[in-house]
């Protein structure tokens, strides 16, 4: 018992060669990226809505929201939809690589900067033999001003 309340199951996806984790409790599916619908006056990172199976979904791109350079969409390229709250948003990623069990005794609080992202978006990193994931907080990604408004409005 102790054993499994001590391991945190995240989502593994990569963005500009970096790696990082979502808890699987919060991700409801991954899919292929899909027409995307542009919206008129949404923030760069908005990439529009999409109908995943009779709902309109936002769509973020996370490479534009932490600020790192655009790129192209491959076929590897994935939309993860999460759920935070009452919200569903897909967030567009370079590759969703794997499902991991990762040890909570192995995250570290964030450092002050991992690249460009900003501290608050982080909820720790976690070393694990020789790769180094970066977990995120969901919550922060998502809650702000301009995500509410498009989410709600």
């Amino acid at each position: 018992m102790s054993e499994q309340a001590a391991m945190l199951k995240v989502i593994v996806f990569s963005l500009h060669d970096e790696e990082y984790g979502i808890p699987v409790s919060q991700v409801r599916s991954i899919e292929k990226v899909q027409h995307i619908t542009r919206v008129p006056r949404t923030a760069p990172f908005v990439k529009g809505v999409i109908n995943l199976r009779g709902l309109v979904t936002p769509i973020i791109d996370l490479r534009t929201r932490f600020g790192m350079a655009e790129s192209g969409y491959t076929d590897s390229t994935r939309i993860i939809i999460v759920a935070t709250e009452d919200v569903e948003v897909g967030l567009i990623v370079d590759t969703a690589n794997d499902v991991m069990d990762i040890p909570v005794d192995a995250i570290e609080p964030p450092p002050e900067i991992v690249g460009s992202i900003e501290v608050e978006y982080l909820e720790g990193v976690a070393k694990l033999e020789k790769r180094l994931l970066i977990l995120l907080n969901l919550e922060k990604v998502l809650k702000t001003d301009i995500v509410k408004e498009k989410i709600e409005g």
